[in-house]
């Protein structure tokens, strides 16, 4: 079973350091999958979510208005408060994780992470980084796209991080209803990159 309280801050560490060599302009740059936010302001989010879920700040969670406010309280922060902050609620986050059926804050954490490689031109997050997160879904899931998709594109898809077009080009035998059905966030029209 996974220690999702781990894996949790497996990933705080990682964006940490990821963060500390980041320029402007690499802060400054879109992330595909959240269009609405940079890749400073998806750190913002990881941030201001974990604060929220331990001050109990979760109203109109897990809409726009929750995250539109989290995410503008830290826009204007120094990533290295931003940062921080993040380091500091960890081991918080992490022990509410213990025992949890559904961890939502390491699942979050997991796929945001993983949109600020595509979007930076990295390489795939290290498998043990999502594949737990994968394999904690993976009974809901039809066998049928195990066979047809890598299982990275399988994590990304179900958290709404390929477009229709990509996930129907995997070739399962499931229908474009039932592939959207699939999608936490429901489907999205655009591509997303896609790391080599």
């Amino acid at each position: 079973m996974t220690d999702f309280g781990t894996l949790y801050r497996e990933h705080v560490a990682d964006v940490s350091a990821m963060a500390a060599d980041l320029d402007d302009d690499q802060l400054a740059i879109v992330v595909p999958a959240t269009p609405a936010w940079t890749v400073q302001k998806v750190i913002c989010h990881m941030a201001g979510g974990a604060n929220d879920q331990l001050t109990n700040r979760m109203d109109e969670a897990p809409g726009p208005a929750w995250t539109e406010r989290h995410v503008g309280e830290r826009a204007d922060l120094p990533l290295a408060d931003v940062v921080a902050e993040l380091q500091a609620n960890q081991e918080a986050v992490a022990a509410s994780l213990d025992g949890n059926p559904f961890p939502a804050a390491a699942f979050d954490i997991s796929v945001h992470h993983a949109d600020l490689h595509e979007a930076l031109g990295k390489p795939p997050l290290a498998e043990h980084l999502w594949l737990p997160v994968l394999d904690a879904m993976r009974p809901r899931l039809h066998p049928s796209l195990f066979e047809a998709a890598p299982d990275y594109e399988v994590y990304r898809g179900l958290f709404s991080r390929r477009s229709r077009a990509q996930m129907q080009a995997w070739g399962t035998a499931l229908s474009a209803d039932e592939l959207d059905g699939m999608t936490i966030f429901g489907p999205r029209e655009d591509d997303q990159p896609i790391p080599a």
